[in-house]
């Protein structure tokens, strides 16, 4: 197989030369460096390998090329290979002008001129960027397919499932796809056997559970310890922080999913206001780095596991999973986060999944091609999935029930919603239902200022409201608020006394729930800031009160 590509272009030929000289002596063995003089001479060679279906890795282009900017030619070349890296080479004068195209997402990122020492300058950062594109490309190359109805919610659950936890897929709906059928044919399979997982060895399964797929695509299903110093429910920002520091600092660490890593997170298209990432990164390539960061420490990560109930056995803290399996630990993190709201309304239930879906990972705007979508809400996640929508979509409706998207939305989104064609906002907008048999037709639509009330076309309609906690499984154990939030150090005290059942001489640490020993942390704690960072700083956090706790259990033993 053709190695991948690494396209350089620049009309200075010292520049040139340079560049491909320093690209040769780090990525030499795992890619082909190809060079252009002009942006015409690149393009017709990247033409050429498109028809040849030989991939690209990454374009490199000098800003100020003479017959064309490099940012256009970036834009170009996009349409030839959306998946390569796009960088522009840039000087420090000319860094605004880079910065604007990050904005506008026609570039992934820009290196100053001169880079030397490519170690510190160059390198860096292309490792980054060519680790995300193989970690693609290489398991595209075996990528399972998925048989099935595309209005069946065990589909959506399936492909759902795969997407978060970063298995390529190919959706193959027997309504529009002859070669599902002929799929069907050859494995003796019928219609009442979908849907179907194909491997790329052959073998499938047929209506699988997610632990059953989980099992068959080699994720850890099932703890090799029954004790742990720290057991952490939920790898979303908050949990994987928790992971990666608790692990880091010695402690023998497991993180428990039910669904997959980077929790609510890991569903955002992209997220631009994280720092330290100014070309921004989606949710599931956050929850990717986090992990591998984690596992690298040593921590392990099982899923799908359901953590059902918790007990207490004097100093040790129990967790019973969905499979029956309890696992025992010194101390429990809780940070299990929080789902999207469930939209009460007439004919919404009846449709979840067959067109009426809670969030959405990136794979279901390849579904919603040249189609009419319509998004409800008006926060950040509601945001960002209106502006990936609308790269695919014909149409991008967004429903905002205020009366305006600065209630909720950071302000970056807000322009790039404006500036966005295909995105139209409908303020003091609400859904009152959903109509459909088989799957959603049309939705019905109302107006709090005109009192107007419109039914309108709809196959795909997303939600992003409100957020309702993962703990009620946690009930009798740890105290909660009133809408399910778990309350933590301060917030358990009340007029100065500390809960009746607590029987420690100290106040709860910060983070502490009312069971010492047991922490909550990110969107499912009470008065959390709901953005990503501040999770993850409270995961990383709670590990510090983790050792004061495993302290003060050594110092009474």
């Amino acid at each position: 197989m053709t190695k991948p590509a690494l396209v350089v272009v620049d009309d200075s030929p010292t520049t040139l030369h340079q560049l491909e000289h320093d690209l040769q002596q780090k990525y030499g063995n795992r890619f082909r460096i190809l060079e252009a003089t002009s942006c015409q001479q690149a393009i017709d060679q990247l033409r050429e390998m498109n028809v040849q279906n030989e991939p690209v890795a990454a374009l490199l282009v000098d800003a100020d090329m003479p017959e064309m900017q490099g940012s256009e030619f970036l834009q170009i070349a996009r349409a030839l290979y959306p998946k390569a890296r796009r960088i522009l080479l840039t000087t420090y004068e000319d860094s605004r002008a880079a910065i604007q195209a990050i904005s506008s997402a026609l570039i992934d990122y820009y290196i100053m001129e001169p880079w030397e020492p490519p170690e510190a300058n160059l390198y860096p950062a292309l490792d980054d960027l060519l680790a995300d594109w193989l970690a693609f490309y290489e398991t595209s190359q075996n990528q399972l397919r998925l048989v099935g109805h595309r209005w069946s919610p065990q589909m959506h659950e399936i492909g759902d499932f795969l997407a978060r936890n970063r298995i390529p897929y190919q959706w193959l709906y027997v309504e529009n796809s002859s070669e599902a059928n002929q799929v069907l044919t050859q494995l003796g399979l019928s219609l009442r056997n979908l849907p179907v997982v194909i491997c790329p060895d052959g073998s499938y399964l047929v209506k699988p559970s997610l632990v059953q797929l989980a099992e068959k695509i080699h994720l850890k299903t099932h703890a090799e310890q029954p004790f742990y110093d720290l057991i952490i429910i939920g790898s979303g920002p908050a949990g994987l922080a928790g992971g990666v520091y608790g692990a880091s600092e010695g402690l023998h660490t497991l993180l428990i999913d039910q669904e997959a890593a980077g929790g609510q997170a890991g569903t955002s298209s992209r997220i631009e206001n994280y720092l330290g990432f100014p070309v921004g990164l989606s949710g599931s390539d956050l929850a990717c780095r986090a992990v591998i960061q984690a596992k690298r420490f040593g921590a392990e990560i099982i899923m799908p596991q359901k953590a059902t109930k918790v007990r207490l056995d004097g100093q040790y803290r129990c967790v019973e999973l969905g499979d029956g399996t309890e696992l025992r630990c010194h101390v429990l993190v809780l940070a299990c986060g929080v789902s999207y709201r469930r939209l009460d309304v007439p004919g919404i239930g009846h449709l979840t999944g067959k067109g009426v879906y809670y969030g959405g990972s990136v794979t279901e705007a390849m579904t919603c091609i040249d189609e009419d979508v319509y998004i409800v809400g008006g926060a950040n996640s509601a945001g960002q999935a209106s502006i990936y929508f609308a790269k695919y979509a014909r149409h991008v409706t967004m429903l905002v029930r205020a009366d305006s998207l600065a209630k909720d939305m950071s302000r970056y989104l807000i322009d790039q919603i404006a500036s966005t064609p295909n995105i139209e906002v409908k303020t003091s907008t609400h859904v009152i239902a959903a109509h459909g048999k088989q799957h959603l037709e049309s939705i019905t639509i109302f107006n709090d200022i005109t009192q107007a009330e419109q039914t309108l076309p709809a196959t795909s309609l997303f939600i992003y409201i409100g957020a309702e906690p993962h703990t009620e499984w946690l009930k009798g154990i740890v105290r909660v608020d009133e809408k399910g939030f778990i309350l933590t150090g301060s917030d358990l005290i009340h007029e100065g006394r500390l809960p009746e059942d607590w029987a420690l001489d100290r106040e709860p640490f910060h983070l502490e729930t009312n069971v010492p020993g047991v922490f909550a942390v990110g969107d499912v704690r009470h008065g959390s800031v709901k953005r990503v960072a501040s999770s993850v700083g409270e995961g990383a956090m709670a590990v510090m009160f983790v050792h004061r706790y495993l302290d003060n259990i050594a110092l009474r033993t």
